[in-house]
């Protein structure tokens, strides 16, 4: 893996830590009118008929039994499960305690990487990933929320399940990306995904008043083109430049980037404290991607 790659690789994982930030906010607002399975819904129905067009070359590739067993796994992990109990977990529980809980994704990667991949996890990795971690708690305990939790046991326990199903999918990604290109394991992700979702969508057409207008309307369309298109996309891209295990790690800016656009979208202010746990949080990714030459050289 060359250097040129690698810093491809990390741009490509930034800009989709930002675009998957911002998806909180187009979600919070969509669903002011919309179920969340709706949105789900409409957001992976969006998303599949943006790669309409790419069906034919899709079906060039060679497709074997483990192949296919392969990629139902993924989208079984996300967008299926991971959104089944992301949506169910902030029903029951705080936003700051969810938080906390999802900080552990990386963490379960990277063993998980190591455990399936065979990749190499560093202690240099390990302690970037436990300050990050820290930083990661540190910045949700200081977030306030007014969403009741009648069960934050199960609620937490949902939301590690989610993240399980998170570390899946990018194990699952990264082996199919030798194969496939990032944009097919996009488009399959979204076609699966409107299937699965679809009765789901039906079940509260018929039980939930939906109403949808125009501002729903652009924050779904917001979510499927561009939270999942570039997001995804961006995503499995770097898996073919970066191990899952370092990838992983840089979900830790999710919350960074989350805090960045409230402030300037939804005119949230950001504290001392949320400020430096955001500095903590990149210290804490710096050291992970980082190759330890780097640091000899500066000793």
């Amino acid at each position: 893996m060359t250097k040129k790659f690698s810093y491809i690789g990390i741009l490509s994982l930034i800009f989709a830590m930002f675009i998957w930030a911002s998806s909180f906010i187009a979600l919070k607002a969509a669903m002011e009118d919309l179920g969340p399975f709706t949105v789900i819904f409409l957001r992976m129905l969006i998303a599949s008929l943006c790669f309409v067009y790419f069906i034919k070359s899709f079906l060039k590739y060679d497709f074997s039994k483990k192949d296919i067993k392969f990629i139902l796994l993924l989208a079984l992990f996300e967008p299926c499960l991971y959104f089944i109990f992301e949506s169910k977990a902030l029903q029951l529980t705080s936003a700051s305690q969810a938080g906390m809980i999802t900080s552990l994704m990386p963490i379960i990667t990277a063993m998980a990487a190591g455990y399936f991949l065979k990749e190499i996890i560093t202690k240099q990795l390990i302690f970037g990933s436990l300050i990050a971690m820290s930083g990661a708690i540190w910045l949700s305990l200081q977030g306030t929320t007014s969403i009741s939790s009648p069960n934050p046991l199960l609620g937490n326990f949902l939301e590690f399940l989610a993240m399980a199903c998170g570390a899946g999918y990018t194990i699952t990604a990264r082996y199919l990306s030798d194969k496939y290109s990032a944009l097919f394991i996009t488009a399959i992700q979204a076609f699966i995904g409107a299937i699965f979702f679809a009765p789901l969508f039906l079940y509260e057409y018929f039980t939930i008043p939906l109403n949808i207008t125009m501002n729903s309307f652009l924050w779904v369309l917001y979510l499927g083109v561009v939270v999942t298109l570039a997001g995804y996309g961006l995503y499995n891209y770097a898996l073919t430049k970066i191990q899952a295990s370092k990838a992983a790690v840089f979900v830790y800016l999710i919350p960074v980037f989350t805090l960045i656009l409230a402030y300037f979208v939804l005119n949230e202010k950001l504290s001392i404290i949320e400020f430096i746990a955001c500095l903590v949080i990149l210290v804490g990714v710096f050291i992970s991607e980082v190759s330890s030459s780097w640091f000899k050289k500066r000793i």
